[in-house]
């Protein structure tokens, strides 16, 4: 019993540590476009970069908006999965095919192996909440102006002669009015900053446990239920020529998600190599634990068609 409570003690402090760490995000633009990089409503870069590494994530799951500073590439909205403790590097990509800009992951690195940041790169602490705008400040400036007239002097000297008696008196007179005129100007300056671009919103709560156990990279939100699924393998089956089961295969995954045993189950529902291939690197865009997708292998009869996957899938992450 006493050995029990101790192994039980000790997997919930190993998952409350695994739980604790943070991540990193590595943002870069691959022709050099100049972006905002905004997590839950929230600007983290404060002018605009081609390379942004946001450090200290404490969340697994993000919506991220990337806005241009070119206005005419506009603006897009992504969701971002990242794994506790590790460094992960995402590639934002005008796709010429869809006329849109998509998130191709390059790499995911521990952060203890993680290369420093590179002469290019702003690197950001990851912020929750917008920073406050500062208050407005106040400067008075009084300016006294006097003005006047110029004071009069009058001396004025007076002499009387009546017989012997003889006298004099001297009057001096001073004169002039002194005005001060004070005028007041008051100039009020307001320094305005902020991080927010959007309205700030709570972190997405993380996706439903469609694949209990699986913490990898997720390729898209929410897979096939298992009903439609196998309607679809058997339409897919119903078919006798190749080409009609690609079709169809490729028309449903166009508005659908897949886990990759699912990718791997339709694989079954072809009878050529090149057509498991085919469909194989098509759905890897539409695979929901697309961390799991190297078991499509066992799919393959060549090993010059693994080689193949796995060079198309590494053409896709650049």
């Amino acid at each position: 019993m006493t050995k029990y409570l101790i192994t039980l003690i000790t997997c919930v402090f190993f998952a409350t540590g695994l739980q604790a760490q943070n991540s990193n995000l590595i943002l870069f633009t691959e022709n050099g476009e100049k972006f905002y990089a905004i997590l839950n409503g929230v600007r983290q870069n404060d002018k605009p970069e081609t390379n942004v590494k946001i450090t200290d994530l404490n969340a697994n799951f993000y919506k991220l908006k990337v806005i241009f500073d070119d206005a005419k590439l506009g603006e897009k909205n992504f969701n971002v999965g990242l794994n506790p403790g590790t460094e992960t590097s995402v590639m934002i990509k005008f796709h010429a095919k869809k006329n849109e800009y998509v998130l191709r992951p390059v790499s995911e690195t521990p952060i203890a192996e993680a290369l420093p940041p590179a002469p290019n790169q702003t690197v950001v602490v990851y912020s929750a909440t917008p920073t406050p705008a500062p208050a407005a400040t106040s400067v008075t400036q009084t300016t006294t102006t006097t003005t006047g007239v110029p004071g009069d002097n009058v001396n004025m000297s007076v002499g009387v002669n009546m017989g012997d008696m003889g006298g004099g008196f001297n009057v001096n007179v001073s004169g002039g009015t002194t005005h001060t005129t004070t005028q007041t100007t008051t100039t009020t300056t307001t320094v305005s900053h902020s991080h927010t671009i959007d309205e700030p919103v709570a972190p997405p709560p993380p996706p439903p446990a469609y694949l209990p156990g699986y913490n990898g990279p997720y390729g898209c939100p929410v897979p096939m239920a298992p009903q439609d699924f196998e309607s679809l393998k058997q339409t897919i089956s119903s078919k006798t020529f190749e080409d009609s089961k690609m079709t169809i295969a490729k028309q449903v995954l166009q508005s659908n998600c897949l886990l990759t045993s699912q990718v791997k189950q339709i694989m079954g529902l072809f009878t050529y190599e090149q057509s498991k291939l085919d469909f194989a690197k098509y759905a890897y865009a539409y695979t929901y634990d697309i961390g799991n997708y190297f078991k499509v292998n066992d799919m393959f009869t060549f090993e010059s068609s693994i080689d193949e996957l796995n060079e198309y899938i590494s053409s896709q992450r650049r």
